[in-house]
């Protein structure tokens, strides 16, 4: 099965412009969610772009490189962690789709989405793990988790007690343990952290 499959069988059906949508950032305990939406052209394909997770750090920020270059559009929204607490995890991961989707600084016809069912104007096509099956779909995870990986390295700069530059804010073992020594910091997500954190 070729990255495009989908893409293909859509364009057959009639739709013209494609875009992407992923998101980065739902399991941390810190930082913000990031989603993703790009739109690239079909007939000059990107070599080796596939989901984020599977890429090593080297091959995810030159495979950046080249989508930010040859993508016709690219919008990244941030939600951050105060409204994830206010509003849970899952919509606030709807409302940044729905914003990059909204807010692309193209027209699309058609949103190939990693398996969330959103409300939007724009005609939207989910795939269970469509960032592993999906060209656009992988293309706006890395996007995603590039951005989202150079925000949680500059954190790691104002909190350096956390090591956020090395698990970006994910629940590792070090990263638990000085939350409860030290207690959470701002970008902490409370509503994540409520388990082992007395406030």
């Amino acid at each position: 099965m070729s990255k495009l499959d989908y893409e293909l069988k859509l364009q057959s059906e009639g739709f013209q412009t494609l875009a992407g949508v992923d998101e980065v950032g739902r399991g941390p305990l810190a930082g913000p969610v990031v989603v993703a939406c790009v739109s690239l052209p079909l007939d000059d394909v990107i070599e080796g772009v596939d989901d984020s997770k599977k890429l090593t750090e080297k091959k995810r920020n030159a495979l950046y490189q080249q989508i930010i270059e040859k993508a016709t559009a690219v919008k990244v929204v941030f939600v951050d962690e105060k409204t994830i607490d206010e509003i849970n995890i899952l919509n606030a991961t709807k409302l940044a789709m729905k914003q990059a989707i909204e807010q692309l600084p193209t027209n699309v016809d058609c949103v190939l989405i990693d398996a969330v069912k959103l409300d939007t104007d724009v005609f939207t096509y989910p795939i269970v793990k469509g960032d592993a099956l999906s060209y656009l779909i992988g293309a706006a995870s890395i996007v995603a988790k590039v951005e989202r990986d150079a925000y949680m390295t500059k954190m790691a700069q104002l909190y350096p007690e956390y090591g956020f530059e090395k698990h970006k804010g994910y629940g590792t073992k070090q990263h638990v343990q000085a939350i409860k020594e030290i207690g959470p910091c701002p970008i902490h997500r409370r509503s994540f952290i409520k388990n082992f954190v007395n406030e």
